[in-house]
């Protein structure tokens, strides 16, 4: 009895050690599951600092349980999407990991895969509203014990995008940001503004579209929404069904691992406002003066250094390209050529920029541009990799017809703009350029002369 009461003490102080230390994962589930459907069940995965590999799980009404849990640092929500397999999502790991690096913060994991599995489409859908509702209960005993809407970041997928906005609009639009990577589009495309996210939802709402024409939400939904590649094919994305579920998914998928090249700053991609990707890819949105001298808003983590100017233009609608694969960024070029053909050609331009052992691309290509005598054909550059100081320049170009005469494009002068640094533009005079054939040079700073 004397050796028990002392035993005691030390096997319970023992199993709360192990029980605080447990690690607890993403919830894995199988085919097998989605056949059956599952009911919803919401757990919080609490990732800090001090447990970056290692998550709580979160009590929904005992706040007090883990001590690493602060309300006195911001928190991040990341809320997944759709789960058509059971299987936890590729990106969520990384995604919490980078954010944790870039900031010291309560990362929080939403796994409400119990409830998104289902091979029923619809029966997720529904689940979104009670699992918006959970969180919003929860988000509610964070504010009673200390924290501050202002301080709190959704990062919703697909369906939990719509989740995000669910849960804003149950607290009355004041969570700080909502940012919504490719919205589901299915069962919410009809719906009014209350059956959707949309800008009411948060202080700022900032959105992906990266699958518009199959699994994403095509219209614009948050104050500032960026379409990359128009929205629609992803780079690097299987075109057949051959491919099978990676043609499914991959350009939805594409949204978060875009987002999360933007949290390590591996480089900037910027949305250019514009009514058209057509438009955009003609180089005729270039214009970026709205948005005074931070120029246009750069995708993703840090847009919001252009929240207050955006808040003002209520909703603004903006283009970029990318790579297939990370860095995802491009760099933009305004490229102006001036012929002295007698007869208009048409065709396509290849520029290489080189300088310190490597080289840059562009294909412009998406359309047959038009040369005329003496006039400035405007074309939008776009290369795979920023070259800093530029030592040369190729061009190629082609009219796309092998069946066609070859012709010749006698240029007059090449200008190419950088359009985002400040810098001089680069200028080459009197180059011939045969067909198919490519020609590289010294570029020279442009004269004052526009001729």
């Amino acid at each position: 009895m004397f050796l028990w009461q002392y035993l005691t003490p030390l096997l319970l102080t023992t199993v709360l050690i192990c029980t605080a230390q447990e690690c607890h994962e993403f919830t894995d589930l199988s085919l097998s599951h989605a056949i059956i459907g599952t009911s919803l069940r919401v757990r919080l995965l609490l990732y800090t600092r001090e447990i970056s590999t290692c998550a709580a799980l979160l009590s929904h009404t005992n706040l007090t349980a883990h001590p690493q849990f602060k309300m006195s640092r911001p928190t991040t929500f990341i809320i997944h999407g759709y789960r058509p397999t059971g299987s936890p999502p590729v990106w969520v790991n990384e995604i919490r990991e980078l954010l944790l690096d870039r900031k010291d913060m309560n990362v929080v994991v939403v796994d409400w895969n119990r409830g998104a599995t289902n091979v029923n489409y619809l029966k997720a859908v529904e689940n979104t509203h009670k699992a918006a509702g959970n969180l919003t209960a929860f988000i509610k005993r964070m504010q009673d014990h200390g924290a501050s809407l202002n301080d709190i970041h959704m990062i919703g997928v697909s369906l939990g995008a719509h989740i995000s906005g669910f849960i804003g609009a149950n607290l009355n639009g004041q969570v700080g940001r909502i940012t919504a990577l490719d919205p589901a589009g299915p069962m919410f495309t009809s719906l009014p503004p209350e059956g959707r996210l949309d800008p009411t939802d948060a202080q700022f709402v900032d959105v992906l579209h990266t699958d518009i024409d199959a699994l994403g939400f095509r219209e614009t939904l948050g104050h500032i929404d960026f379409y990359a590649n128009g929205g629609t094919d992803q780079p690097g994305c299987p075109r057949t069904i051959f491919s099978g579920q990676s043609y499914f998914k991959c350009d939805h998928q594409r949204s978060a691992l875009l987002f999360m090249d933007t949290v390590n700053r591996t480089c900037d991609s910027r949305g250019f406002p514009c009514s058209s990707y057509s438009k955009f890819l003609d180089g005729d949105c270039m214009d970026c003066g709205q948005f005074g001298d931070a120029g246009c808003p750069v995708f993703g983590y840090d847009v919001t250094q252009w929240k207050d100017v955006l808040l003002k233009l209520n909703q603004t609608k903006t283009y970029f390209t990318t790579n297939a694969q990370s860095p995802f960024c491009m760099t933009q070029y305004r490229v102006e050529v001036m012929i002295w053909n007698k007869e208009v050609r048409w065709g396509y331009l290849t520029i290489k920029l080189h300088g310190n052992g490597t080289e840059a691309v562009a294909v412009i290509d998406h359309k047959a541009s038009e040369f005329r005598r003496y006039t400035d054909t405007r074309l939008l550059a776009q290369f795979n990799k920023d070259i800093q100081p530029v030592k040369k320049v190729s061009l190629k170009f082609s009219i796309g017809n092998a069946l066609k005469p070859k012709h010749k494009l006698r240029i007059l002068r090449i200008r190419l703009t950088h359009v985002v640094r400040k810098e001089r533009p680069l200028c080459r005079y009197d180059v011939l350029l045969e067909e198919n054939k490519e020609i590289t040079f010294n570029p020279i700073p442009c004269g004052e002369s526009n001729f």
